[in-house]
């Protein structure tokens, strides 16, 4: 039994099977491999695009879902192992992930980082707390990673560009109010550099750096390809060249619990925003965000209503890639 939990645990050829059957799906909407199968969707956190596309997706493929927010319409769940259940999770997740697989044949979980404790975040212990006890595959539906956002942004490329061999990835931090998930830029970093591109990470300065263990990882994969990671603070030197950019704000992992001072310091850099002189220094490149995305903040009005804006295309393969994961995983 193989889960969908992070883009890491597949090989690209594996990752291309997936895409490659998406774009079957989208000209071949409806399908019946679902069909008398049963999909538990858990959501921790709130969604729109995530909710609709797997709701839609599960319908047009003959199943049946069941969607769960745990605290609000199902029990609050405990994760800690040996731990008295004494407040107010009412119910452990090695009950609940054997429960729900004896019900669902999937079961996909929507879990964002705490920014408490950057140990926790990046264990990820409530997906695979999950994958742990369950006796049924288990999807990432965004934790510390989107896997199911990076096929959806690189199906969207391949359908622009084609081969992305060798094209130039730009993934730019961008202004945001307050700081969010790094969920997507570590993914962005992680599949990019999967499928052959190369790399630049722009951010303000070493506060916004992300991770480690996924700045590794897509340096290993550029690395195997014989391709290029750099990091930069220089905006100009940053968009020069590039044939995708990819904007994204994510908070500081020095500053948790430290929300305002974190906040002295990015509202210095509100200029990283995406707009049309700095998609000048491209190479007419292609410019997508995962959404929600704050118009005149994180991008301009022009940049988004461009023609080398691809992010509701991107949007709408989200519904066209996750059902070619479940596809492949109730096999």
């Amino acid at each position: 039994m193989k889960h969908f939990l992070s883009t890491v645990d597949w090989t690209k050829e594996e990752l291309q099977d997936i895409l490659d059957y998406s774009k079957y799906l989208k000209t071949n909407r409806f399908q019946d491999s679902l069909k008398n199968k049963s999909v538990g969707l858990v959501f921790f956190n709130p969604s729109m695009r995530t909710k609709t596309s797997f709701e839609l997706g599960v319908q047009e493929l003959g199943g049946c879902v069941v969607v769960l927010n745990p605290g609000k319409d199902a029990w609050p769940i405990e994760f800690k192992l040996n731990t008295v259940m004494d407040k107010e999770n009412e119910e452990h997740i090695i009950e609940v992930a054997q429960v729900l697989s004896e019900y669902c044949d999937l079961i996909a979980v929507r879990s964002f980082p705490k920014f408490k404790d950057i140990n926790d975040d990046i264990s990820d212990y409530v997906i695979n707390s999950f994958a742990k006890y369950s006796k049924v595959p288990v999807i990432n539906m965004e934790t510390i990673t989107h896997p199911c956002q990076e096929l959806a942004h690189i199906l969207t490329l391949q359908e622009e560009l084609g081969s992305l061999e060798g094209k130039n990835y730009l993934l730019t931090w961008t202004y945001h109010p307050k700081p969010l998930n790094t969920a997507v830029a570590n993914s962005s970093l992680l599949i990019a550099s999967k499928f052959g591109m190369n790399i630049k990470m722009l951010c303000p300065n070493n506060e916004y750096l992300l991770h480690d263990s996924f700045i590794g990882s897509a340096k290993n994969n550029c690395s195997q390809n014989n391709k290029d990671f750099e990091i930069t603070h220089d905006i100009e030197y940053g968009y020069k060249g590039a044939d995708i950019v990819y904007a994204k704000s994510w908070g500081s992992i020095n500053y948790f619990n430290k929300v305002d001072q974190e906040k002295e310091i990015r509202d210095q850099y509100k200029h990283f925003i995406v707009d049309e002189k700095k998609m000048s220094y491209t190479n007419n490149a292609l410019f997508s965000h995962c959404l929600p995305l704050r118009r005149n903040i994180k991008a301009t009005d022009a940049v988004m209503d461009s023609e080398n804006c691809v992010a509701i295309k991107e949007a709408a393969n989200r519904i066209h890639v996750q059902k070619s994961i479940m596809t492949n995983l109730i096999k």
